[in-house]
């Protein structure tokens, strides 16, 4: 296959044949390389949903790339995952792990807690831990931090959890940290929640969708589906990519986001359509087992929508209200 180079174009020049991988450490190896050939990581998404033989690694694309978009520091070829669901859920009045000075090391500090549904846990080398500082619990607003732990570190131990119905590859773990020695170093600038777990839900959306759209897009050149969904899906995916430069906390991000979605979603329902003229192709299955992904957070995603609304027209809300 020959060298896509930095833009997009490699969409409509590039063979439309798959990159078949039956598991993450077959799949993320390849990743890397496709990632080196793209200058921004929604480029990278793009590559990997284009190249995927099925939703999972579209996904995993997507969601390795919208990791470095939020922290571009993180190194190109280490799989990480995002700990922040715990028991009561992900708001951070429900974090409870903690993160506390080191009483004798200076710089040091000790973490303590537990995560669930870490996705990709099992197989991520580096492990992005929000935690609460220690002592600060009765705080009306809870500071809190982004932890950089290796899994492996002393302390650090992880149980497999059940698999999901859909994307069965990607799995998710619980993570046990117990008096995990942390340097100051590994701390995230900048408070966790503002800074990094708030925007990572826009974030997540845009290079995660971005990938599946690719890869559903090269599953229509393969298969030969309308001319009339390339092209829109083609536009689908470049407007993802411009919505990903822009700034992810802004409300109108957000509105620009939704329309993208919509139109996504209407491509979606339409491929449907388009897969029954392959009901027994190994990737129509997977796609009628795994497409129920995309309806995952669809709720956290019009509440997202209605705030920015609010946000920019608050007038114009309250009359809506009043009427």
């Amino acid at each position: 296959m020959r060298d896509p180079g930095t833009g997009l174009e490699f969409l409509l020049n590039t063979s439309a044949t798959s990159d078949e991988c039956g598991s993450v450490a077959a799949w993320w190896p390849r990743q890397i390389v496709r990632c080196a050939r793209h200058a921004r990581p929604i480029e990278g998404a793009i590559a990997g949903g284009f190249a995927a033989d099925r939703l999972a690694w579209a996904f995993c694309a997507g969601y390795q790339a919208a990791l470095r978009a939020l922290v571009p520091q993180l190194p190109s070829d280490t799989l990480a995952s995002l700990c922040v669901t715990e028991a009561a859920g992900n708001h951070p009045r429900a974090i409870q792990t903690t993160l506390r000075p080191h009483p004798e090391l200076p710089g040091k500090f000790i973490l303590d807690g537990r995560k669930r549904w870490t996705t990709l846990g099992p197989d991520s080398a580096l492990l992005l831990v929000a935690a609460r500082l220690d002592g600060a619990a009765d705080s009306a607003r809870i500071p809190l931090k982004l932890a950089q732990v290796r899994q492996g570190a002393p302390g650090v131990s992880l149980r497999a959890m059940s698999e999901i119905r859909f994307i069965p590859e990607v799995a998710h773990a619980e993570v046990r940290f117990e008096n995990v020695l942390v340097a100051e170093q590994d701390l995230l600038d900048g408070d966790g929640y503002a800074r990094y777990i708030k925007p990572f839900r826009t974030i997540e959306d845009l290079h995660v969708h971005a990938a599946v759209m690719a890869y559903l897009l090269r599953e229509a050149l393969r298969l030969a589906w309308p001319r009339a969904w390339v092209e829109r899906a083609l536009a689908a995916v470049h407007a993802l990519a411009a919505i990903a430069q822009l700034d992810a906390s802004s409300p109108a991000t957000h509105i620009a986001l939704a329309g993208a979605l919509e139109i996504g979603a209407a491509l979606t329902g339409e491929a449907d359509t388009c897969w029954e003229g392959a009901v027994d192709d190994p990737a129509s299955l997977r796609w009628k087992r795994d497409r129920a992904l995309l309806s995952v957070a669809s709720s956290a995603r019009a509440q997202r929508l209605e705030r920015a609304w609010e946000n920019l027209y608050p007038n114009t809300q309250r009359e809506q209200a009043d009427s």
